[in-house]
């Protein structure tokens, strides 16, 4: 029988991290992801799966917790948001320049600074465009419902050790707070030392009759050409990335004259734009990110042959609208942005008047 629940983003999470076979959950408590905390610690998982869950004292120990964790091949994660991320930063460009294949979870809030307790899309520079120090780059994937909270868990550790690289689910405050219909993966067993050893010959578990020779994790290469080899071997992996793991939704997108774009919590309120506005003769579609890295450019680039404008709508200042006018490609294309920031989430409406308002002012009403 299907498993089937009610549950908030947040929760869910906590739930597909003991479900997918996780080993250790490392993090510490920041609005608006504590749940995911608080759930693993009701489930109590170390009693049944044996998955150790452990708080914290900071973000930077928590990220360095899962650094050895993943060093020895365990399937670990985290889970903060936005400042918390911030504190990670450096424990990230660490296990991207070590290799090393874990998930990390930021459910972002509003800023910059402490900023509010608030949903915000304001995180996508930091998480997109690498966020820690050094040329590197991580999958990352956005849910748009808490359906996808669930399986995006158990796929991001997938991408994870297909790479060998830290993988993130970035999620917006309203995702992870709100509530909806979700059918839970099936409880899959952990691996045992046998398998580890097996599927990660990489890892630093020791000398013994399965092996000869020690595994040395590190990120540091003082010698310049070493390092300049091993950043070339990392951008050839994220250039597969590129090839290999893009994911994307398109709604109403292959007569469109106008397109929003948008990911996560914006991409629901547009779904109902595109209908709304469908229903009144405007001819507009909907592009969503599912990977925000690796970006979806391919599928706005074949829009921009027929659209006369893109819109981009997020939950900040705009910060997606850079990526969404590269892939344009096209000066003479107008791509504008639109969002709400300090934790207001604009309605349906709101965008629907920005977009026949951008409209107006290109020429297509």
């Amino acid at each position: 029988m299907e498993d089937i629940k009610l549950m908030k983003g947040n929760e869910v999470l906590a739930y597909a991290a003991v479900r997918c076979g996780a080993d250790g959950y490392f993090g510490y408590p920041i609005t608006p992801q504590s749940e995911v905390l608080e759930t693993l610690t009701e489930l109590r998982p170390w009693e049944t799966t044996g998955m150790v869950v452990l708080q914290a004292e900071s973000e930077v120990a928590s990220i360095n917790m899962v650094y050895g964790g993943a060093s020895v091949g365990k399937r670990v994660l985290t889970s903060t948001s936005s400042p918390g991320l911030s504190l990670m930063c450096e424990g990230l460009s660490y296990l991207a320049g070590a290799e090393l294949p874990c998930v990390v979870i930021d459910v972002s809030r509003g800023g910059p600074g402490l900023g509010t307790i608030q949903a915000s899309q304001a995180d996508y520079f930091q998480v997109v465009k690498g966020g820690g120090h050094g040329d590197y780059r991580m999958p990352v994937l956005a849910p748009n419902s808490v359906q996808e909270m669930n399986d995006f868990v158990d796929l991001a550790f997938e991408l994870a050790f297909k790479y060998l690289n830290p993988a993130m689910i970035l999620a917006d405050g309203v995702i992870g707070q709100m509530m909806e219909k979700v059918r839970l993966s099936p409880q899959k067993p952990r691996r045992t030392e046998e398998e580890i050893r097996k599927e990660c010959p990489w890892a630093a578990i020791g000398k013994g009759a399965h092996r000869k020779e020690r595994n040395i994790v590190t990120s540091c290469y003082i010698d310049p050409e070493t390092m300049e080899r091993h950043n070339h071997k990392l951008q050839a992996k994220y250039e597969r990335m590129e090839r290999e793991e893009v994911r994307v939704e398109e709604m109403e997108v292959s007569d469109a004259e106008y397109v929003l774009v948008a990911y996560g919590a914006s991409s629901r309120i547009c779904a109902k734009v595109v209908k709304d506005a469908r229903a009144a003769g405007l001819k507009v579609g909907l592009i969503r990110p599912i990977t925000l890295f690796p970006f979806p450019s391919e599928a706005i680039r074949r829009a921009a042959q027929h659209a006369k404008g893109f819109l981009s709508v997020e939950l900040s200042m705009g910060q997606m609208i850079e990526d969404v006018r590269m892939a344009v490609g096209n000066a003479e294309i107008p791509v504008r942005h639109f969002g709400r920031t300090g934790g207001i989430i604009h309605s349906p409406r709101e965008v629907y008047e920005a977009l026949k308002q951008f409209m107006t002012e290109t020429g297509g009403l």
